[in-house]
């Protein structure tokens, strides 16, 4: 099967994952629930889905694989997933979400979710043993299950309630690029809610696939035409699922996931963070929180949440450079509890920023220049293969002699990282990480920088150290 598990949930070509693929990698889902004693037979499981062309079936698909296996699909309907995954927590059952997130309309994936919440490592590798040995013993059904969309989202947008003061954003206007994401009517109406002047745009009725770490020209084009004919506050959205944020300023200029992510934390009063290497360096110099770094991907958030847990942290949050946030700990920012909520939501922090706007009565961009960031900028060679990028990695940590010749045409190390890829920081400040894709033949190259040009430059330069690499 040319499916892959990669830093969110199992990813593949629609054409791959319908129908057979589909049923055994719930199969196996559903045998790594019993096996590990996380669920029993008849207990309920979860089934929700994006926008895209295929995932109604592959739900389906999920649901008949389900009820074979002993257990009772419950059908979410299209939701976001921190919505799917709160019903979830709520009725002690496990939980898949069908959706590719951010990735083209020909390529869908599965997210799954215990009943303690999202999959570990070890998780996925025990989904995939179990897969691997029902491939082609299983024919693919189609099944509907017990609906309860009306409950999940009803209980989200009832968490979310309790997030801002009554009236918080009154007087702020705000579009919602609503696109194809599951997110666009609740955005719609949470911010109406809150008092804001709401107005729907680009509404589509075919899956438009939107990064929010990596917003296309395309993308910046029309939020910067919305921003100048309407005179917006700000332009919000979220990507297919609704697990990661986009906040566009009053120009219509998408902010940094990691900045969302940094005024998100501020908000809430967190008292430990918890964010991958990736994330912006100047994190650390904008909050009385301790900072925690990972890898990329959510489950290492998780994992370094539950370990501040453990030792006896509160206020314990995490966020990927995408802005995806998570709550480790319960949070009480109005007044009214929320409770922790650690699977990446797009909601908790598009409302933060928001209403910090409104308390500095300052316009977002003016508020994303009182952090000071370093300017970052990222960028990915293709075709890149695996062999190459693991030739690469070792070579890079071979020896300093090796990493110092390396970027010599860049500067001399300062200092370095490998906790994911290998970061470098430079003599004079600016950082580059270069960095192997979790789930595609590409290697990344991620840059910080005192300026725009800056970063810019430096990017271009680590692209072509990156292609001239010869494995020989």
């Amino acid at each position: 099967m040319d499916l892959k598990f990669g830093t969110s949930g199992l990813r593949g070509l629609s054409t791959a994952l319908v129908g057979a693929a589909a049923t055994v990698h719930m199969a196996g889902f559903c045998r790594h629930l019993l096996a590990s004693g996380m669920a029993k037979a008849g207990d309920p499981i979860l089934v929700g889905r994006d926008f895209r062309a295929s995932s109604p079936e592959i739900a389906e698909n999920c649901m008949a694989a389900i009820a074979a296996a002993g257990f009772q699909p419950v059908d979410c309907g299209t939701l976001p997933t921190p919505a799917l995954c709160l019903y979830g927590f709520a009725r002690h059952a496990g939980a898949v979400m069908v959706t590719g997130s951010h990735i083209p309309a020909d390529r869908n994936g599965i997210k799954f979710y215990t009943p303690s919440g999202e999959i570990t490592k070890e998780d996925e590798a025990a989904i995939s043993r179990h897969a691997g040995a029902l491939d082609g013993t299983m024919a693919a059904g189609r099944l509907k299950g017990d609906d309860r969309a009306g409950e999940a989202m009803t209980l989200f947008f009832e968490r979310n309630l309790a997030v801002l003061p009554e009236g918080a954003l009154s007087g702020l206007r705000v579009g919602v690029y609503q696109h194809s994401t599951v997110a666009r009517d609740l955005l719609v109406d949470l911010l109406a809610h809150y008092g804001a002047e709401v107005m729907a745009l680009g509404r589509s009725e075919s899956f438009i696939p939107v990064d929010t770490e990596a917003v296309s020209d395309e993308t910046v084009a029309l939020l910067k035409g919305w921003a100048q004919e309407q005179h917006f506050d700000a332009i919000v959205s979220a990507d297919g699922d609704a697990d990661r944020p986009l906040v566009a300023d009053e120009t219509g200029t998408p902010l940094r996931g990691d900045l969302i992510g940094l005024m998100t934390a501020r908000f809430l009063g967190a008292d430990v963070v918890v964010t991958p290497v990736t994330s912006n360096s100047g994190i650390e110099k904008n909050g009385a929180f301790d900072v925690v770094r990972t890898r990329v991907g959510s489950p290492y958030v998780i994992a370094g949440m539950e370990e501040a847990l453990k030792a006896g942290r509160h206020g314990v949050v995490g966020f990927e450079a995408n802005g995806g946030f998570l709550t480790g700990s319960g949070f009480a920012p109005s007044g009214r509890p929320i409770d922790a909520l650690p699977t990446r939501d797009c909601f908790l922090p598009i409302l933060s920023a928001l209403y910090l706007s409104v308390r500095a009565q300052k316009p977002l961009s003016s508020l994303a220049a009182t952090f000071s960031l370093p300017v970052a900028a990222a960028d990915r060679i293709k075709d890149f293969a695996q062999s190459r990028s693991e030739a690469l990695m070792a070579y890079l940590r071979g020896s300093d002699d090796n990493l110092g010749a390396f970027v010599a045409p860049l500067g001399r190390v300062a200092a370095k990282s490998d906790i994911d890829g290998l970061r470098v920081t430079l003599e004079d400040g600016r950082i580059i990480h270069f960095r192997p894709s979790g789930n595609a033949p590409e290697m990344r190259c991620y840059v910080e920088a005192e300026s725009a040009p800056a970063a810019a430059d430096l990017l271009g330069q680590g692209l072509a150290l990156l292609a001239a690499f010869d494995v020989g």
